[in-house]
């Protein structure tokens, strides 16, 4: 996919986290927030897609600032939709579960000192005996192994010395068996991996094939790097990811993933606002006139800002405006302006903007044209 291909037209942007967007720390690269901002502003829509399980990934999101959208966990066992107004934050839209008795009584016959966790979606674990802090996102229960073999599974965590030498042996009883070290294997259903979980949501958002991006760093994102139409490699991934890719950027102590997002919009201003950054991203990307629309919480503060293209004589959504939440309706006066908007104006003497109401799904709200329309 070229660059200037990606930047003009919707893509889905698959996004690994550890490694990419965060590091081993679990630090968030400066400026990361901001990027992943104009590129939903373009229109893109951003999926993170991890071998995290969902209690792991759900804190992440927050910190990114991606409370709505579609994301990957567990290597492709579970595909949620982020929505901030779900009660738990999030709905599962798929959860592929296997039967892990055979696998683990399996693991118990040939690899002595075994420690079994199975993952509980949206909370953490269920455990034969204690793992350490860091070891597991979520919390973790310890139960007798018959419970843990009892009912189906999306993920189960096989941990004992040098049990990747078990891989192939492992893998003869059905399922998807990834190694994450010498010690720690991941099993999950036959046939489960990113690309397979990325390509339903890529079919759900109806974008074509090849307006697909990714961004990884592991072995377990081998299969979704060669999904995409355009696959970037982080510069510390294994050669073998490295090879995989058509593209190699910086290591996530580098900012690596930086410079990828930054190709995904066009270039705009770097004095202006996050705001204003925003506006003119999301008016030089849709395909037609732009109006954004606002909509208020309890308070004066707007709950949320969207950008609307006219296309085919009806106005669609085109992208959020992530800056635009938490502010005022004079505070996106100001900023379109000072993204050199020309949205209309009053007649002398009432020089304010020309908001007009809008009606539809949910409460009434407000929009401002970019232009005279």
């Amino acid at each position: 996919m070229s660059t200037a291909t990606t930047t003009s037209t919707r893509a889905l942007v698959a996004l690994d986290i550890d490694g990419t967007l965060v590091d081993s720390e679990a630090r968030v690269p400066a400026g990361t927030v901001e990027a992943l901002d104009l590129v939903r502003a373009a229109g893109h829509e951003v999926v993170l897609a991890s071998g995290r399980s969902l209690a792991g990934l759900l804190p992440i999101a927050t910190r990114l600032g991606l409370s709505h959208g579609w994301a990957v966990c567990s290597n492709g066992a579970l595909t949620v939709h982020l929505d901030r107004s779900a009660p738990s934050g999030y709905d599962v839209v798929e959860a592929r579960r296997f039967d892990p008795a055979p696998v683990i009584s399996r693991a118990l016959g040939v690899a002595p000192g075994l420690r079994v966790a199975v993952e509980e979606v949206g909370w953490g674990w269920h455990t034969s005996s204690t793992f350490e802090p860091g070891e597991l996102n979520g919390q973790q229960k310890t139960v007798p192994l018959v419970d843990l073999m009892a009912e189906p599974a999306t993920r189960v965590a096989l941990t004992a010395p040098g049990i990747r030498r078990y891989t192939d042996a492992l893998r003869g009883c059905g399922g998807t068996v990834a190694p994450q070290g010498s010690d720690w294997l991941d099993v999950t259903a036959a046939g489960v991996n990113k690309a397979a979980a990325l390509d339903t949501v890529r079919a759900h958002l109806r974008i074509p094939a090849d307006r697909t991006v990714a961004v990884g760093d592991g072995v377990n994102d081998l299969d979704m790097l060669a999904w995409a139409a355009r696959s970037v490699a982080m510069g510390q991934a294994p050669a073998i990811v490295r090879s995989a890719a058509n593209e190699t950027t910086d290591s996530i102590d580098q900012a690596g993933l930086l410079p990828v997002l930054a190709s995904l919009v066009p270039t705009v201003d770097r004095t202006l606002s996050r705001l204003a950054a925003q506006i003119a991203t999301a008016e030089r990307t849709a395909p037609g006139p732009v109006v954004l629309r606002v909509w208020h919480g309890s308070g004066p503060d707007l709950a949320r800002c969207e950008a609307w293209t006219l296309q085919d004589g009806r106005w669609v959504w085109h992208a959020p405006i992530p800056s635009g939440v938490g502010v005022t309706m004079r505070a996106i006066e100001t900023a379109a302006l000072d993204a050199g908007m020309p949205y209309p104006r009053g007649d002398e003497g009432r020089r304010r903007a020309q908001w007009r109401s809008v009606t539809g799904d949910g409460p009434a709200g407000f929009e401002l044209p970019l232009s005279d329309l």
